[in-house]
């Protein structure tokens, strides 16, 4: 997993993990402000073609303290949702 991208259940599930506070140009990311979380949920490509895939923001109250809690947690989010659908196509349809 050192890409961050691993399968499971035969999709793609990537962490994506960014600060909680926007980076203001000429300054450094404040990662005090913590980090928010999303999760990308893709079908492996085939022969070139494009393949399907979808970004889920995980909503939660406060930001994560650290990039490893809000991967870890975006990680898991991925799974559930993959566990929740039915044969995939909860994934692709609207919330």
């Amino acid at each position: 997993m050192a890409d961050g991208i691993y399968v499971y259940k035969g999709l793609e599930v990537c962490p994506l993990v960014y600060p909680h506070v926007p980076t203001r140009p000429g300054f450094a990311h404040d990662y005090d402000g913590g980090f928010d979380a999303a999760v990308r949920i893709r079908e492996p490509g085939e022969d070139g073609l494009e393949a399907r895939s979808r970004v889920f923001r995980l909503h939660v109250d406060t930001p994560f303290s650290s990039a490893g809690d809000a991967r870890r947690a975006s990680t898991a989010y991925g799974k559930l949702l993959i566990d929740r659908s039915t044969q995939g196509s909860a994934i692709w349809d609207g919330d």
